[in-house]
C-alpha cells in the first residue's frame, strides 16, 4: 500500500480510502436497500482493509437512515479498540431531519451535526470534517469560522469539502488567507475516466494550492467494473439493474469506447478493468486517495490489487485517449494558440 499526505496536511494516509456509503443495511425506503452490507460483513471489511494497510475510511451523516454508516462504523471502533489505527473522515450539509433547519451548511447546523457524528461514531474527534456540497444560501466566510473554531476546540484536526464548484473553492481559500483559517484541506469530488470534468478547472488550481483530491464513484456507478456491456442487461442485483434510469446516464457512445480501452488494458496488464480504473486515477494530479465504496468481500479484494498495480505509460497514454473530453470554450480558444490550456 502506497502512502501519500492528505492534501497540504502532513497526515499520510493510504492511497486506497475505504468508502463506507453501504455501510448498514437501510429501510426498505432508503435508495440504498438491497445493495449495502449487513454490520457483520461492513465489520469484516473493515477490518481487511486494515490488514492491508488501508487506515482511511471515509463516511457522512447522510448515508444510511439516521446515520446508520456512522454507527456502524462507532460500533466497530468500541469493539475492535484501534480508533487510533484510522484517519476518519466524514461529511454534514444534506438534509438530516424535516424543517428549514435539517440542512444545509450555516454555522448553527455544522456545529450540530458535528456533535451528533462525534456521538455515532463513538469518537471525541473527527480527523477530516467535509462540507458534503457548498451551499449558496450560507457564505463561505461563515462556512470556514465555524469549521476554524471546532478545529479550535479540537472536534475536528482537518476540513475539507465535496462536491465544490471551482469559484468556490478559490473563493474560500482567498478568504481563509486573508482571515488567517486552516483552510480546505482536500476537495471530495466525482472522478474517473467516465468523469473528467475536474480537470479543467479545478484541477489546475489544486495542483497551485496544494490542495488534496479524494475521487469518489472512481467506477462510475460501476460502469468500469467490468460486468456491464453496450446493449446487454445490467446484471441482477447491480445497481444498473436497481436503479436503472438513474444509471442511464452513462450509456453514451463515449463511454462504451471507454468501456471497450479499459477491457483491452486490462487484457494487456492481467488485471480486472476496476483494478484499471483505480490504478489509472493513482496517475492523476493531485490524488490523494481513491475512494473505493464496496458491499462485498469480493469487491474489496478486487480494489486493494489497485494499489499495487503500475500501469505501463502506453496502457495510461491509450486510456487518456479514449476518455479524452473537448474541453470547449475558452479552453480550446486557448490551446488553439499556446498549444495547451
Amino acid at each position: 500500500m502506497d502512502y501519500r499526505n492528505m492534501g497540504r496536511t502532513g497526515v499520510s494516509v493510504s492511497s486506497l480510502c475505504l468508502g463506507a456509503m453501504t455501510f448498514g443495511q437501510p429501510s426498505e425506503d432508503s435508495f440504498m436497500h438491497g445493495v449495502a452490507a449487513s454490520e457483520a460483513d461492513s465489520f469484516r471489511m473493515m477490518d481487511r482493509a486494515l490488514e492491508a494497510g488501508i487506515n482511511f475510511i471515509d463516511t457522512a451523516d447522510v448515508y444510511g437512515d439516521d446515520g446508520l454508516s456512522e454507527r456502524v462504523i462507532g460500533k466497530w471502533f468500541a469493539d475492535r479498540k484501534n480508533r487510533r489505527d484510522v484517519v476518519l473522515a466524514t461529511k454534514c450539509r444534506f438534509r438530516m431531519f424535516d424543517g428549514r433547519l435539517g440542512t444545509g451548511a450555516s454555522r448553527r447546523r455544522i456545529m450540530e451535526a458535528v456533535e451528533a457524528s462525534l456521538r455515532r461514531l463513538q469518537t471525541d474527534h473527527i480527523d477530516l470534517y467535509q462540507i458534503h456540497m457548498q451551499d449558496t444560501r450560507t457564505p463561505e466566510g461563515e462556512v470556514l469560522r465555524a469549521l476554524d473554531d471546532l478545529v479550535t476546540q479540537g472536534k475536528i484536526l482537518y476540513y475539507g469539502c465535496s462536491n465544490y464548484a471551482a469559484y468556490r473553492l478559490v473563493q474560500a481559500d482567498w478568504i481563509a488567507e486573508k482571515r488567517g483559517f486552516q483552510g480546505f484541506a482536500t476537495l471530495q469530488a466525482q472522478y474517473s475516466l467516465a468523469e473528467r470534468s475536474l480537470e479543467r478547472e479545478h484541477v489546475p488550481y489544486m495542483q497551485q494550492a496544494g490542495i488534496g483530491l479524494l475521487p469518489w464513484s472512481p467506477l462510475a456507478g460501476g460502469l468500469l467494473s467490468g460486468k456491464y456491456r453496450k446493449g446487454e442487461p445490467a446484471p441482477d442485483g447491480s445497481r444498473m439493474a436497481k436503479w436503472g434510469e438513474r444509471m442511464s446516464r452513462w450509456d453514451t457512445p463515449r463511454n462504451w469506447r471507454i468501456v471497450d480501452a479499459l477491457r483491452a488494458a486490462a487484457d494487456t496488464v492481467d488485471a480486472s478493468p476496476a483494478t484499471v480504473a483505480l490504478a489509472w486515477l493513482l496517475t492523476r494530479p493531485t490524488v490523494t486517495s481513491v475512494i473505493t465504496g464496496v458491499r462485498t468481500m469480493e469487491q474489496l479484494e478486487a480494489n486493494l490489487k489497485a494499489a499495487e498495480l503500475t500501469l505501463p505509460s502506453d496502457v495510461i497514454e491509450r486510456l487518456d485517449e479514449a476518455s479524452a473530453e473537448a474541453p470547449g470554450y475558452p479552453y480550446d480558444f486557448i490551446k488553439n494558440v499556446d498549444g495547451r490550456w
